[in-house]
């Protein structure tokens, strides 16, 4: 509403016009239908209807531009309409002419266009989005209302034998009500305020059909007669109309409203499945009375529900993914999304020997801007900075709120000589002017950049994330809003490794197999050198296997070790050292490569592994050699239950699990290393060789190994204990 228009006059006028106007229509029954009464009833009935039009012409005066033009046109239709009844009404009573069609009809018409321009208007105001969730809701309904429609009044009345103006006018009639119908069913289910002066505007219209619709089945039925009840429910309509014009609330009915997420209540639920029965239930009337003209209508409605609701199905399926992937703060896509798309973007590019690229920026100082200013300026800060990240991106990058202050960029197609522009051009779009973080607040903001690429800087996807992490790292390091591409892999420091190694020695001792990691981080190498990796992936094996148990430090003994079958919990302990274990080693700079392995080398390459559950090449290749030789080392060692298997047994093991259990090519490569007596004893002296990462360490007799499994297969034969 204008802050210098007109105001109403009274937060209570539409009360006293409610009642003024039910006093008239009162007073409109009272009046005797002889005589002088005739023309008096004609003059209250008249004034009564066009009221309305005064009352909402008046009102739009005081609205702003853009929400007056649908009362306007509401206020037009009324005049139509008024001018409709006043026709009639003379035509009738004062001059005696009853045919049909009659001039009066021409203008009850010529208000429906008016009325429906309006409602398309105000649904346009109301909601400037998309909506398709309500605007398929409504169209359930309104083919329901269209073949009840056509089966009860339009069909009816184009079948009778009249002339053909008195048959078009008679059917245009429910016609346009029809119309007027799907609009207002769109308005009424979609998005908005419902303020009492839009609650008032929808009992108008329902009043206005209600009445429409008996006067056409009273007509069919020969029973009309002018004067009866319905004219009173056309007068309810008119003045609630004049009330909702009147109601302080009548600004709020086109106001702007985003499109909200739907939930289905009960009420709806309730409206759609009685809209969706109802065609099916006029084929039983159809059938039961022996009428079977109108199958054809009613197949067309049941075909098109069908398609309504699967479309409905589809709507709501696409906006539950939107909100999975979406984040509810800044809009971006979420950290989950990007993790899933990156996979999909390095695959492509290593079929069409491509690259991808992936920056990650974080927020300078945010932390700052949180404790002198709150978190709601925080937010602001954030939102702010992810549009202008989002502008800052090419057509086709992926921009997700990665954690935090966190933000990515996924760039398919980016070499590595593009980088330092696209990490340059996001500096600069964030840093180009202040930010407003509250009323008359404005905060510079930065944010330092790290930016890797496929295959440039990683062979798989988490290596490149680690490389982007190591850059922005680097970036934070060297003093902040900066951007560094590609930061070298980090030496690890070997105090925090030789650590690591010596929980992975403890834990074997815990369980009475010592050396069992350091011969695990052998074989890993062995089997990754055998299939062409490189020194660097090869070590990352390597570490992986020999600190694939440290999790199992966590393990309290009395479960580690126990000689009985575990139960139900102690099972679920024992599997979580894979995620314990992931968190130990993702504490080392760079080490994220080896701590995925860690995490996996108990996925099974059938998916029936855990912790994740993951199958074929969604493992990691080195957590697939890992598995195969964590195997063989439990096969090799005595179990408190069982003895230790020989060769030939533990062969047949990886044999039956191969393509199963176990990746067929590292199945085979080291069946075939061990024909040549290449896999070394698990017992090796280390004095003979040393660990992976880390100086001697550790000693004592064979014994357990991280897994027990019987000589049918692992587990699923029943005869041990798995991935423990």
């Amino acid at each position: 509403m204008s802050a210098n228009g007109p105001r109403p006059v009274s937060g209570r006028a539409w009360l006293g016009y409610l009642a003024a106007g039910t006093a008239a229509v009162v007073v409109y029954y009272a009046i005797p239908r002889q005589g002088a009464g005739i023309a008096a009833r004609v003059v209250l009935y008249c004034l009564t209807s066009l009221s309305a039009a005064v009352m909402v012409l008046l009102a739009a005066r005081r609205e702003q531009d853009g929400a007056r033009l649908p009362w306007l046109l509401l206020g037009s239709s009324q005049v139509v309409y008024a001018t409709a009844d006043m026709t009639f009404y003379v035509h009738h009573y004062l001059l005696g002419r009853t045919g049909f069609p009659s001039p009066a009809d021409a203008f009850y018409l010529g208000h429906y266009p008016l009325t429906v321009a309006a409602l398309l208007l105000l649904i346009r105001r109301r909601t400037p989005g998309r909506d398709l969730q309500s605007a398929l809701d409504a169209s359930v309904l309104a083919v329901v209302a269209a073949m009840l429609s056509w089966l009860y009044l339009i069909g009816p009345r184009a079948r009778l034998d009249q002339p053909p103006l008195a048959m078009v006018a008679s059917v245009a009639i429910p016609v346009m009500d029809l119309a007027m119908l799907v609009v207002a069913l769109r308005l009424f289910m979609g998005t908005g305020k419902r303020t009492h002066s839009f609650l008032l505007l929808a009992t108008s219209l329902l009043a206005i059909l209600t009445a429409d619709t008996l006067y056409v089945l009273q007509q069919l039925n020969g029973t009309y007669q002018a004067g009866n009840f319905l004219d009173a429910v056309w007068l309810g309509g008119n003045l609630t109309l004049g009330a909702a014009a009147l109601h302080p609330t009548m600004g709020a009915v086109a106001e702007p409203t985003a499109a909200r997420e739907h939930v289905l209540g009960p009420v709806r639920i309730a409206a759609l499945c009685a809209a969706a029965l109802t065609a099916p239930a006029m084929l039983v009337v159809q059938h039961a009375t022996g009428r079977f003209h109108d199958i054809p209508v009613i197949a067309a409605a049941c075909a098109m529900l069908f398609a309504l609701v699967i479309a409905r199905l589809a709507a709501m399926v696409a906006d539950q993914r939107k909100l999975a992937i979406t984040d509810a703060l800044t809009g971006l896509h979420t950290r989950r999304f990007f993790v899933a798309q990156l996979p999909i973007e390095v695959e492509r590019a290593r079929r069409a020997g491509g690259s991808v690229a992936v920056l990650i920026a974080d927020v300078d100082r945010f932390k700052a801007i949180n404790d002198s200013h709150g978190h709601p300026a925080g937010d602001q800060v954030l939102v702010e900075i992810a549009r202008r990240l989002r502008r800052a991106a090419r057509a086709g990058d992926v921009v997700a709120r990665y954690g935090g202050e966190e933000f990515a960029l996924l760039a398919p197609g980016a070499r590595p000589a593009e980088l330092a522009a696209i990490a340059r051009r996001l500096r600069d779009s964030v840093a180009a002017s202040p930010i407003a973080a509250t009323a008359g607040v404005w905060l510079p903001a930065t944010v330092s950049v790290g930016a890797a690429c496929y295959p440039e800087h990683g062979g798989d996807p988490a290596e490149v994330i680690a490389a982007a992490d190591r850059s922005l790292y680097a970036a934070k390091v060297s003093g902040r809003d900066r951007a560094v591409v590609g930061a070298g892999r980090p030496d690890h420091d070997p105090t925090t490794i030789d650590h690591l190694c010596r929980l992975a020695d403890e834990v074997d001792l815990r369980l009475g197999a010592p050396r069992s990691s350091r011969a695990v981080g052998r074989w890993a190498r062995l089997l990754a050198t055998g299939l062409g990796h490189d020194e660097d992936a090869a070590r990352t094996a390597e570490l992986a296997g020999r600190l694939r148990d440290i999790g199992k430090v966590v393990v309290p003994d009395a479960v580690l070790t126990k000689r009985a079958a575990l139960d139900a919990d102690e099972w679920r302990l024992v599997r979580r050292h894979a995620e314990h274990g992931f968190l130990l080693a993702d504490t080392v700079p760079g080490f994220f490569p080896v701590a995925q392995v860690i995490r996996q080398h108990h996925e099974r390459f059938d998916g029936t592994g855990y912790p994740q559950g993951l199958a074929g090449e969604a493992i990691r290749w080195e957590a697939r050699l890992v598995a195969v030789c964590d195997v063989w080392a439990a096969l090799l060692g005595d179990r408190p239950h069982r003895q230790a298997f020989g060769a030939d047994e533990a062969r047949e093991v990886l044999r039956s699990g191969r393509g199963t259990l176990f990746d067929p090519d590292a199945v085979d490569l080291f069946l075939d290393l061990h024909a040549d007596g290449r896999i070394d004893p698990v017992d090796l002296d280390p004095a003979d060789v040393g660990p992976a990462g880390a100086g001697p360490a550790g000693g004592g007799p064979a014994g357990l190994g991280s897994a027990d499994v019987g000589p049918a297969g692992l587990g699923s034969a029943g005869l041990g204990r798995v991935g423990g």
